[in-house]
């Protein structure tokens, strides 16, 4: 079937796009680098054309608060738009476990925003909260720094490789609408505070790790399991250390 991916040419849509077209399926990476542009619209008939389904892993190019709820508002709408006189009939997008935690976080609360324009457009469709990558591990160790040292509080922590999101994704693309959602998350479950300090034990890097149980994590603050699935979910098979050490990942 013909999949277009909104983002297709970034960290899990070019994984995405690679998982698909090894399954036989034409998976068409979309983004304002292959001249689609879903802030204006630009491309986005043309490349619907003959779409079965679409997969949203797009992001904000900014995380300040206005801008990213701008991105996702405008960005979505103009996308659903496109797919419902494209006659698509799946869209699928990626978002993050624990939204409706933290609706304080503006990321957050703009995802949540995107959910609902999803909800109501009447296609049928299916998210995939997923915990954090991997890949932004040294990203959230860089924001929690302070002072030269590393603020992380103790909460429950478990991350996931971007190969596995791509994974999961996929197999949520072609199959039957949820009309609902899936939650993924990595195979191991950590503590916030000592993941860092393995990590970055593993990295070489010597900053010091600081338990700090009112550290924030971009703006806000976490309680036990605000980052982690509340329920079931879809775990990964990769593990953090075999992925760092792999030779073409973490590195």
């Amino acid at each position: 079937m013909k999949i277009v991916v909104i983002g297709g040419t970034g960290l899990i849509g070019s994984k995405l796009v690679t998982k698909l077209t090894e399954h036989g399926h034409e998976a068409v990476a979309a983004s304002p680098n292959t001249g689609v542009n879903t802030l204006t619209g630009e491309g986005l008939a043309e490349v619907l054309t003959g779409a079965q389904v679409v997969v949203d892993v797009s992001n904000s190019p900014s995380f300040e608060r206005a801008a990213v709820l701008k991105f996702f508002e405008t960005s979505t709408g103009n996308l659903l738009a496109a797919e419902a006189e494209a006659g698509v009939g799946h869209h699928v997008a990626v978002s993050i476990v624990g939204t409706e935690r933290m609706p304080d976080n503006g990321y957050f609360a703009a995802k949540i925003v995107q959910e609902q324009l999803i909800e109501k457009s009447g296609i049928p469709f299916s998210l995939v909260h997923s915990t954090q990558f991997f890949e932004f591990a040294r990203g959230i160790a860089d924001e929690g720094t302070v002072d030269g040292k590393v603020h992380m509080a103790p909460v429950l922590f478990q991350p996931i490789a971007g190969d596995d999101v791509a994974k999961t994704v996929g197999r949520t693309a072609v199959g039957s609408p949820l009309n609902g959602r899936v939650e993924i998350a990595g195979p191991e479950q950590f503590r916030m505070d000592e993941f860092f300090r393995q990590a970055l034990t593993a990295w070489g890097d010597p900053r010091e790790v600081v338990t700090d149980p009112h550290a924030r994590y971009f703006g806000s603050e976490l309680s036990e399991r605000s980052l982690v699935p509340i329920d079931d979910a879809t775990l990964g098979t990769i593990r953090y250390l075999d992925w760092l050490g792999s030779t073409d990942t973490g590195k």
